[in-house]
């Protein structure tokens, strides 16, 4: 799955832009799954929801007391990934998140606080101002190749297993082209784990503990002999 966020202040136009991102990616036959945050609670008939849902695969929206596709406690965003089954995810908002590349969407007042604008995670600007050393886009069409050049998602888990103290520098050398997702160790490891096509992180212990415990079942069947093993199960 390629993912990417898109972060600014109220009214800079990201809804407009991630409805045309999802149109685009729509019309290349990609199936599309959005993501909105809200810090102001959640309907389903809101505006923006509703247009979202008009387009994409797949909608699900985050706000600070609940979650939708629907719990009554707060998610976060990797535990319903695998029910975003999507060629590309659009996320709205997350200024926090430090697991996905952003486009800065840089239209109207930033004079709002500007704790979202952090170009090392930054792989376009879009909008009436622009930053030093990061590609500013004005169309819908090279905006959607960046993102599917360059879009990812990291497990969040902050395992330091990689040799970095969390996702968020990982994802910050990811953008600059420096590695790749390959070093993300919870992805990558002895033990491949996809459900509805997205990848589960998990830390080395969980890893060990799985691995051990089916090599030791399958030792036991007929027909066992050494190699990569392909186990498909449903859940």
């Amino acid at each position: 799955m390629k993912a990417v966020s898109i972060i600014g202040p109220k009214n800079s136009g990201k809804t407009t832009l991630g409805l045309k991102l999802a149109e685009h990616f729509k019309s290349q036959g990609l199936t599309v799954a959005a993501a909105k945050f809200s810090h102001h609670g959640l309907d389903w008939q809101d505006t923006d929801t509703a247009k979202y849902a008009k387009i994409c695969n797949a909608v699900a929206g985050l706000g600070p007391d609940e979650t939708f596709v629907h719990w009554t406690d707060r998610r976060f965003l990797p535990d319903i990934l695998p029910l975003l089954t999507a060629d590309v995810l659009i996320v709205e908002g997350g200024k926090s998140l430090g697991y996905l590349p952003r486009i800065l969407c840089l239209n109207g007042d930033l004079s709002d606080g500007t704790d979202w604008l952090v170009p090392d995670l930054a792989i376009a600007t879009y909008g009436e101002k622009e930053i030093e050393g990061v590609p500013a886009l004005d169309s819908i069409e090279a905006l959607a190749d960046i993102v599917l050049e360059k879009g990812f998602f990291l497990p969040g888990m902050d395992c330091e297993t990689c040799g970095r103290p969390d996702c968020r520098t990982l994802a910050a050398e990811i953008v600059k082209g420096t590695i790749t997702t390959k070093a993300c160790l919870a992805l990558h490891n002895s033990i491949e784990v996809n459900i509805n096509g997205a990848s589960i992180g998990m830390k080395p212990f969980v890893e060990d503990l799985i691995a051990a415990s089916i090599r030791e079942m399958l030792r036991t069947l007929k027909g066992y002999s050494p190699g990569k093993a392909t186990i498909t199960l449903d859940v």
